[in-house]
């Protein structure tokens, strides 16, 4: 996993310009031999700003970079000329992107739109110079603000993928064949568990050229939720995905048990997972002849949507796609 090209966790140290010093100057001319004050202001400290770009899908181009910093700001000069203000240092980002303080765990703000821009770590002010402070009884201060310092702060961004429809099951529950099978994506497939380590993004092409997006996100299993197999890390994928297609093998001991396992792993990591549309692909059904699809229906709770399918065949995968694209375009 070390090689992969897919990075979706780094964190840094993020430190903002310092903001220049206001200048203690007074006009001094060939006819003004006495001058007033005229000491101008300091630049405001370079920001460290997050910028929403749709073309990045990883955060690979930010797994070095552990310390980012700004410019300071140039002092004021006399004349009443302001300092420039330091350079800023713009960081382009994936849509989905989380910036969390990484002392409190505290969310400061999501990415979610191309062009979008959040000052992450601001710069500090530029001082004011002393043309600033002259008053009735002081009319030559001999003094001026210093510019505010910097912030130094680590900062954790986490990427979640934003995609219409986001695949739930344990390893091996063909996940990673479907999505090869109805779009472009090329996962890796393998007959052993945890053959995708990473989230695959597949474009699935719909009729009159309309289209979704697909996240593979890799297998759960049981006990996800309290970090074991590939846990945390990627369950929060899910939680961008409008619909939840649950995958389960004909070949389970139980789909009823299976899927209660899937849906009590989603509501420890985060309750608000279950308010999602869910529908449940029994995948693997080249097997079954329509009398063993009909016995299986009876382990599938009444409620939810199913349909058997298999990716392998193309059984049953543009019933597949027209059941997603409704459930993805109504309320």
């Amino acid at each position: 996993m070390a090689d992969s090209n897919f990075i979706d966790y780094v964190k840094f140290c993020s430190r903002s310009g310092a903001g220049g010093a206001g200048s203690v100057h007074f006009r001094r001319e060939k006819h003004v031999p006495k001058g007033g004050p005229d000491g101008g202001d300091g630049g405001r400290g370079g920001h460290i700003i997050l910028r929403g770009n749709s073309q990045l899908w990883t955060l690979l181009h930010l797994k070095y970079k552990k310390h980012v910093i700004a410019e300071d700001g140039k002092g004021g000069e006399g004349g009443r000329r302001t300092g420039r203000d330091g350079n800023d240092v713009i960081l382009d980002v994936p849509l989905g992107t989380v910036a969390k303080d990484a002392e409190t765990n505290e969310v400061r703000f999501e990415i979610n739109e191309d062009g979008q821009e959040v000052v992450l770590t601001p710069g500090g002010r530029g001082g004011l110079g002393n043309d600033h402070f002259k008053t009735a009884t002081n009319q030559a201060p001999h003094f001026a603000q210093p510019g505010e310092p910097g912030i130094e702060e680590w900062i954790i961004l986490e990427l979640k993928l934003l995609a219409d429809v986001g695949l739930v099951g344990f390893p091996n529950a063909g996940k990673s064949t479907l999505l090869s099978s109805i779009s472009a994506a090329k996962p890796e497939i393998g007959d052993y568990p945890f053959t995708t380590l990473v989230p695959n993004l597949g474009v699935i092409p719909y009729r009159d050229d309309k289209s979704f997006v697909m996240a593979d996100i890799p297998g759960i299993i049981e006990g996800a939720s309290e970090g074991r197999g590939l846990g945390l890390r990627f369950l929060r994928h899910i939680e961008r995905n409008s619909i939840l297609l649950f995958m389960i093998p004909a070949d389970a001991d139980s789909i009823s048990k299976q899927y209660k396992i899937l849906l009590n792993e989603l509501e420890k990591y985060n309750p608000e997972l279950l308010d999602k549309k869910r529908i449940l692909a029994v995948t693997k059904a080249d097997m079954l002849d329509d009398e063993l699809m009909q016995q299986m229906r009876n382990d599938i709770p009444s409620d939810l949507n199913s349909i058997f399918i298999s990716s392998v065949s193309q059984f049953n995968l543009d019933k597949l796609k027209d059941i997603l694209w409704q459930a993805i375009n109504t309320d």
